[in-house]
């Protein structure tokens, strides 16, 4: 089969032609915007067996193949794969699609293989690297969004809050303010992860960060609270953090995020997602990086993107990042749903007591992680 076939089958001919915006986003509508084929092959390149019925899930309009080596992949093709992992051998005729972690993810952790309910294929880029574009950066540089979208937008924020879902919604103990004027949290991140590597600028490490809240903020009481991921193990502290508590006033690994987020004055962020769970909760948040969120007027900017070209409300930018930009898979009927119902069905999840396979998921995962350390030297 030739090239010139091989990429009438990819792409649609009539774009004009579409069919109605479907409640529920999905690959199908995702594809059509491209002016894909949803029906065609997608070639998905290094998932681990794990996370395959996943990404037959999230891609459940497709055909879903599965390859180690993107050089296999037929030239015109759609590729998948997962972060910033780079597609060595992928021909310049394929188009190559990027898959991340929504931001209504799950109860419990990725490293330890906790069932995601949201994730996001981006096209452009992915949302936490600020060294190039990505199509939440698109929706909120050319997106205008209709009374009736920011209406839904503001009953979603009004509804994570009253419910106090989050990204991992993780268990924690419970968290009393301090008696002081102004209390700051901050987030602390895994400096290896790719959010620091293409989101950071000048701040590179969570001491460097504490340090330069300190140095803002000399009258402030300073909460750090560590990655969830660090605290569980599945990944490494960062460099020199055991130096963290002789900057802050209480280090907080086991305090419910929830509970930090409703109480304290302001959250002061590299490029954690918790900045943007702080905005949802209408607290002041500054960001020394450049996490997708910031550079649209609704935070304190440490640092510029000169991408980023328009000022945008909360309800827009709830609207771009967790109606327009995710997809979501149910976890009861498999299908494509709506934030709403993942909202739902989080809540349910994370109030049920945890079962055994979650437990030994979560056991496992962690197992296969420090295996990994010990064969790479690295976390």
């Amino acid at each position: 089969m030739t090239g010139k076939r091989h990429r009438s089958s990819v792409f649609q001919k009539n774009r004009e032609d579409l069919p109605a915006a479907t409640p529920a986003n999905s690959w199908e509508r995702k594809a059509r915007s491209l002016g894909l084929n949803p029906h065609s092959t997608v070639y998905a390149i290094g998932f681990n067996p794990v996370w395959r019925k996943y990404v037959r899930q999230f891609f459940q309009d497709a055909r879903v193949q599965f390859v180690a080596d993107a050089s296999r992949i037929p030239k015109g093709h759609i590729a998948v794969i997962w972060g910033r992992k780079h597609a060595a051998g992928l021909h310049h005729s394929c188009i190559l699609l990027r898959i991340e972690d929504g931001f209504l993810r799950s109860v419990g952790l990725g490293m330890q293989f906790a069932r995601p309910l949201s994730w996001v294929i981006d096209s452009r880029g992915l949302y936490f690297d600020a060294t190039g574009p990505s199509d939440i950066e698109y929706l909120l540089n050319h997106r205008d969004f209709s009374p009736q979208q920011l209406s839904r937008a503001q009953s979603l924020q009004e509804k994570i809050c009253a419910s106090r879902i989050s990204k991992y919604n993780t268990p924690g103990q419970r968290w009393q303010k301090p008696e002081h004027p102004r209390v700051i949290l901050i987030a602390g991140q895994v400096e290896t992860d790719a959010s620091i590597t293409y989101g950071a600028t000048d701040i590179r490490t969570n001491l460097e960060l504490v340090q330069a809240v300190k140095a803002n903020n000399p009258d402030a009481w300073l909460v750090y609270k560590p990655h969830p991921d660090v605290v569980a193990g599945t990944r490494a502290p960062g460099k020199h953090e055991q130096e963290i508590q002789r900057y802050c006033h209480t280090v907080a690994p086991a305090a419910s995020l929830a509970d930090m987020l409703e109480q304290c004055d302001e959250v002061h962020v590299n490029t954690s997602l918790t900045g943007f769970e702080a905005l949802l909760r209408n607290k002041p948040v500054t960001c020394y990086g450049l996490p997708f969120y910031a550079g649209w007027g609704l935070t304190e900017d440490k640092a510029s993107n000169g991408r980023r070209q328009r000022s945008r409300s909360l309800n827009e930018l709830i609207a771009a990042t967790l109606i327009e930009y995710p997809l979501y898979v149910s976890r009861n009927t498999g299908q494509y749903a709506t934030p709403e119902t993942i909202l739902d069905e989080l809540k349910e999840w994370r109030d049920q007591p945890p079962t055994t396979g979650q437990r030994f998921r979560a056991h496992f995962g962690k197992a296969t992680r420090n295996l990994a350390t010990l064969v790479t030297g690295k976390k």
